[in-house]
């Protein structure tokens, strides 16, 4: 999370290492945003693309399948 985090906000000096979420409960959800993100990015997989291809059938999804959802995934299916 940590290497995630700084990722997402190089180019940012003289801040905090933390976000301020402003709830405890949205801090796990916000790290689990910003590492699909990341992993989207160092995979050069577009996150817009990736996300609409994930997001709608999301619900419907068994959770023993959303390994198959992963960036990294998605990324090997394409190749």
């Amino acid at each position: 999370m940590a290497a995630t985090l700084r990722a997402t906000l190089r180019g940012v000096k003289g801040r905090q290492d933390r976000l301020s979420v402003g709830s405890s409960q949205a801090g796990p959800k916000i790290a689990a945003i910003l590492s699909v993100v990341e992993s989207c990015r160092r995979l050069k997989l577009p996150v817009r693309d990736y996300l609409a291809a994930v997001l709608p059938g999301l619900a419907s999804v068994p959770i023993r399948r959303l390994p198959e959802l992963s960036p990294a995934a998605l990324a090997t299916q394409k190749c």
